[in-house]
């Protein structure tokens, strides 16, 4: 299982928000150049980087700061947030990006989702965004009624290389993953799923290493991190077991 330590991008500069309240953001790191280098040299194999202005403007807004990003280091790093576009989905590959996070545009243009799916094979994750249980989108403004299951069985022969599923509810408050419906759905889509969302402890990684089987395939954890309750190293030596 694979940990993706997060970088929250808004204005520039690494953030957390709590239940997906921009209002709600608090500053960890004003180069996110060096906090992606810090994460890189802690074992990181993957860096996850959501630009958090652009999932709510509907396009790229922080490209500076993912530039800053790419430059520091070698790991992979895949990015969501404003990315609705074939074009976009395009620029960011060619620039250095591995894989691009479609969430909005999953539910509102979903040929298009499969489309890049196509053109990039294993270079497209489908990111699902949980509000009680409903798809959120517009950076999390919006809610739909389409449930996380079925809009994750759209995709499932589009060669999409993961479903990345957020609670919302539990997201930036270290409230602990929701591990049964991340289990639950990673058994019913033949897709692997990454965790997302209230990760708060190395128990909490313990009980989502415990559903592997499930097909859930990485968890991603930000506010943990960067409050000192997760050692990266510690818990990339623990999912590696």
């Amino acid at each position: 299982m694979i940990l993706f330590p997060a970088i929250d991008l808004k204005d520039g500069a690494c953030v957390r928000l709590k239940l997906g309240l921009m209002e709600e953001a608090t500053v960890f790191n004003t180069d996110p150049g060096a906090q992606a280098r810090a994460f890189a040299e802690a074992g990181a194999q993957w860096i996850h980087v959501v630009d958090l202005n652009g999932a709510f403007a509907g396009k790229p807004v922080n490209g500076t700061a993912v530039d800053a990003i790419l430059a520091a280091v070698k790991v992979p790093v895949q990015l969501g947030g404003g990315i609705r576009d074939m074009a976009t989905i395009e620029s960011w590959l060619e620039r250095g990006v591995s894989r691009v996070i479609l969430g909005t545009v999953a539910l509102r243009d979903p040929d298009l989702v499969k489309d890049a799916c196509k053109r990039f094979p294993g270079r497209v994750a489908v990111g699902i965004d949980a509000k009680g249980g409903r798809v959120a989108v517009e950076g999390w403004a919006e809610t739909s009624d389409l449930t996380v299951l079925e809009l994750a069985l759209k995709f499932e022969d589009a060669g999409a290389a993961a479903i990345i599923y957020t609670d919302i509810d539990r997201d930036g408050v270290l409230a602990g993953p929701n591990v049964k419906a991340t289990a639950d759905l990673a058994r019913a889509i033949t897709t692997p799923v990454i965790a997302s969302g209230g990760v708060s402890s190395l128990d909490d990684l313990r009980a989502l290493k415990a559903e592997a089987g499930s097909g859930i395939a990485g968890v991603i954890s930000g506010r943990a991190i960067y409050d000192g309750r997760i050692d990266v190293k510690q818990a990339i030596a623990l999912l590696a077991e």
